[in-house]
């Protein structure tokens, strides 16, 4: 913690070893834990990384945390962390044995993460193959693997366009894996959706209503929903209100901001109207919640920064 008694969340930079492909590594968890060690990075806390982690399991299992939510990794499933998340492994990394892939937004170019329904809203959860899938990406990841250490086999743009095919195949079919399995619907990644939840990210902050982001974008409420629905399941206004109240988590958890300081930071316009707000999504108020997730032995974990903006009109119908 500092010394104003807020947890620290470590910033990860990418820092590929000399001579390695930019953009990505491929480590097993013990070179994980050895690296961590190394720069100082204390897994077991919680941390930010600017690079994805896609993490398969082979034996034990895994327990870490990313946003909000507590993951279970069993044998043979795979999990993703994204580049911006916050997220800690709690247990099992000393006794479990996989791969953990690491590279950069941008390795992948955004149609083939379109393609392979990685785009937002992005994979949250455990994914499980079954035993034909878990074979054909296990030798796609073993040929990753050989790539990334056999470093004279090819000339190293070569080796870098080889790691980056093998990869999009891999997140390719792990992708549809996890989007068939879970029942996803099939809207998911459409430009209308990607536009607003960037706009979500950028401004949510500012007490903006559902409507002030459709004439900002320039599409009527009903386009904005019916594509928010076709991508998560959730109305505009409902995904516009979970990222909100996710941002209020982490201020209250992370910070020793005041409920009234929350508020003001996310664009309500009174304490009370935050409270209301709070309490309707989350069925808790500031305080409850605040005083639960800090006695919690693993308390909530936020996914980015909390980012300071003017409070404007948001009320408690926002």
């Amino acid at each position: 913690m500092d010394q104003n008694g807020h947890v620290r969340i470590t910033e990860v930079p990418f820092r590929p070893p000399p001579g390695g492909p930019p953009g990505v590594e491929v480590w097993d968890f013990a070179r994980l834990r050895e690296r961590a060690e190394r720069n100082g990075v204390p897994l077991g806390r919680p941390l930010r990384a600017e690079f994805h982690h896609l993490i398969a399991v082979k034996s034990h299992f895994l327990n870490c945390w990313a946003d909000d939510a507590e993951f279970v990794v069993s044998p043979g499933t795979w999990l993703w962390i994204c580049a911006g998340q916050v997220y800690r492994f709690d247990d099992g990394l000393d006794q479990a044995t996989g791969t953990v892939l690491l590279f950069m937004p941008g390795f992948l170019d955004t149609a083939t993460l379109a393609a392979a329904h990685l785009t937002p809203p992005y994979p949250t959860g455990p994914i499980l193959p079954d035993a034909e899938e878990s074979a054909a990406l296990d030798a796609m990841l073993d040929l990753l693997d050989d790539a990334y250490r056999r470093t004279d086999a090819l000339p190293p743009d070569a080796r870098i366009d080889l790691m980056r095919h093998l990869l999009a195949a891999l997140a390719f079919r792990l992708g549809h894996v996890r989007h068939r399995r879970q029942g996803l619907p099939e809207g998911s990644g459409s430009d209308t959706f990607q536009r607003f939840h960037d706009a979500v990210e950028r401004d949510f902050a500012d007490g903006l209503l559902i409507e002030d982001y459709a004439a900002t974008l320039g599409y009527s409420v009903r386009t904005l929903t019916r594509a928010c629905l076709a991508a998560t399941g959730r109305t505009a206004k409902r995904y516009l209100d979970d990222r909100t109240a996710l941002e209020a988590k982490r201020l209250l958890v992370h910070t020793d901001l005041s409920p009234g300081q929350v508020a003001s930071r996310l664009g309500f316009t009174s304490p009370t109207v935050f409270g209301k707000f709070f309490r309707r999504c989350t069925g808790e108020t500031p305080a409850s919640f605040r005083a639960r997730a800090r006695s919690d032995e693993h308390p909530v974990a936020p996914r980015s920064r909390p980012v300071a903006r003017s409070p404007r009109h948001r009320t408690g119908d926002a």
